[in-house]
């Protein structure tokens, strides 16, 4: 027979051993897998190769707001210096937590496995998970989990973090390692992920991706350039493509496409190269090359030159299609027009509306959007006969870029003239565009409820809790 004294001390050993196996989890530290191998494994060798890296790398001129990088994981002898491209722009930011993606190279599992605790060391140190950021990702029905053993041998997420910790003050890390990702898996960090770094800006992902592999160089160069003009261009689509039909390839597939889907989502407009190269062009050998690519997702405005450029050619599409039922095919070499993007244009005449066409997702480079919009405004809006060649006279053309749908939490936050709403609710939609409201003059219960009309509903719809609601910003082009 136990005595209830006993039974108090026997539970106070327990508490305390599981405090002592919590304790010794949180300190958890992994060791390096390919120190010593893929980089030096002594502290200052190590030290004295990032550094002579980052020095013999350039900055490349970016506008915006940079939100991800991609950087190649092949040994140091051979990928080192284009991975430092990406870094020197990391070290001009302020940067506390990376968002570390890359593929798994020697583990299958379906998912993908987030580590979520403790902390990684390399010869410089080591470098705390962000337990907070990483177990808040975590969801089972959703195959993102933390299985430790994906992380052992595994050298695509390891490699980055002796840049990282010489051009990173105070950094937390978030280890993310894909699998074989399912849909779920891709939807749910898109949206946690994008949450995140929404709040807060002192978060950033780094994409973890060597390219095409042991191809002769010119046909590496020529897939590898296919690759990256996708990226820079924004198009998930595109390099899906591209990964599907092996016309590009990329270790680091799914790592960049949720990178630029997380961008995408959080505004980024276009990429930017910072230097690409292969395996040849530091061995000599030229018959069977790897790809490395350094890059970086950036939230960029539109210039003058930009806005002028898109709404010359939105008038010339006008012009042409009604008068000859053709558009234009011009010859755009502007990266940041190339880029994906978001439209609507806006024809009017004696101050009303003759037509309004867009797309709401940044589904074709920008100015094709505004080719196919501007078509689809003076011929396709079913509100309005096509125009006819005496109407072009006196048109008055307007282009909206659309920035990405947000959900909204709560309708006090919307700015009338700043903000455009899309509402959903079952079958129906219906957007606005934020110069309607300030257009008819109308305050913010009138703004909503005019959205509901539109979308075929009861004045109060926005109130109910199946009714998605979104809003948006704009850059307006008169």
């Amino acid at each position: 027979m136990i005595r209830k004294g006993t039974i108090t001390i026997l539970m106070a050993a327990v508490l305390a051993a599981a405090a002592t196996v919590i304790l010794a989890s949180k300190g958890t530290v992994k060791e390096p897998a390919v120190a010593g191998t893929f980089y030096p494994g002594e502290r200052d060798e190590l030290s004295r190769a990032v550094d002579g890296f980052l020095a013999s790398s350039v900055s490349t001129p970016a506008e915006g707001r940079l939100i991800a990088l991609i950087a190649p994981h092949a040994g140091y002898m051979y990928s080192g210096q284009v991975a430092a491209y990406s870094y020197r722009h990391l070290s001009e930011r302020s940067v506390d937590t990376v968002i570390l993606i890359g593929a798994s190279h020697f583990s299958a599992y379906a998912g993908v496995s987030i580590y979520a605790e403790g902390s990684w060391r390399t010869p410089l140190g080591n470098v705390k998970i962000n337990e907070k950021i990483a177990r808040s990702l975590l969801n089972e029905k959703a195959g993102v989990t933390f299985f430790r053993d994906a992380f052992t041998k595994e050298h695509s997420l390891e490699v980055q973090l002796p840049f990282l910790q010489r051009t990173v003050k105070d950094l937390t890390i978030v280890p993310i390692l894909m699998g074989a990702p399912t849909q779920a898996s891709f939807t749910h960090l898109t949206d946690r992920l994008t949450e995140i770094i929404r709040k807060n800006d002192r978060v950033i992902i780094i994409a973890s991706t060597d390219l095409s592999h042991y191809h002769g160089y010119d046909a590496a160069v020529v897939k590898d350039r296919k690759v990256i003009d996708a990226v820079a261009r924004m198009s998930v689509e595109d390099l899906q493509g591209l990964l599907s039909t092996r016309e590009g390839e990329a270790c680091g597939g799914d790592p960049v496409l949720l990178a630029m889907l997380v961008s995408r989502n959080l505004g980024a407009t276009n990429g930017v190269l910072y230097r690409y190269a292969n395996s040849g062009d530091v061995t000599g050998d030229k018959k069977r090359v790897v790809g490395y690519t350094a890059m970086g997702l950036y939230k960029s405005a539109l210039s003058q030159q930009q806005k002028q450029e898109l709404l010359a050619l939105a008038r010339k599409t006008v012009t042409e299609y009604v008068r000859h039922k053709r558009t234009p095919e011009p010859v755009v070499k502007d990266v940041r027009l190339q880029a994906n993007g978001a439209t609507f244009v806006t024809i009017n005449r004696d101050h009303r509306l003759r037509g309004c066409i867009g797309n709401i997702q940044p589904v074709m480079p920008l100015y094709r959007s505004v080719i196919r919009n501007a078509v689809a405004a003076s011929s396709q809006d079913p509100r309005f006969p096509p125009m006819t060649t005496r109407e072009l006279e006196g048109a008055e053309i307007e282009i909206t870029v659309l920035s990405p749908l947000e959900p909204l939490d709560d309708v006090k936050n919307i700015r009338i003239g700043v903000h455009g709403l899309y509402l959903v609710k079952g079958p129906n939609g219906g957007i606005f565009l934020p110069q309607v409201p300030v257009e008819q003059g109308w305050d913010l219960p009138t703004y909503l409820e005019q959205l509901c009309f539109k979308a075929g509903l009861p004045r109060d719809a926005w109130k109910d809790k199946d009714t998605q609601l979104f809003s948006f910003s704009a850059d307006i082009i008169k």
